[in-house]
């Protein structure tokens, strides 16, 4: 899976937690919890989804420090790699 596909799957799986979000918007370099409304348990309800869609799991340890959608896309995609 490259990064654009990833980076596609995350959007959507953001799109199903916050609707409303603007997704097209979204600075990739910038938290994602400071651009969306994301409590915690929405952010929870994400690496759920990412798990789903993607097949990666990521733990809460590592999921303190993903905090960028690049981020995301870098990990996800060094998982499908491993």
């Amino acid at each position: 899976m490259n990064p654009d596909d990833i980076k596609t799957q995350l959007l959507a799986a953001l799109g199903d937690i916050a609707p409303e979000t603007d997704l097209p918007s979204i600075d990739p370099t910038l938290p994602l919890r400071q651009q969306i409304d994301l409590d915690s348990a929405d952010w929870l309800n994400f690496l759920v989804a990412v798990h789903q869609k993607l097949g990666v799991e990521i733990p809460d340890a590592q999921a303190a420090r993903l905090r960028t959608l690049d981020q995301l896309i870098g990990y996800c995609a060094a998982q499908h790699d491993a």
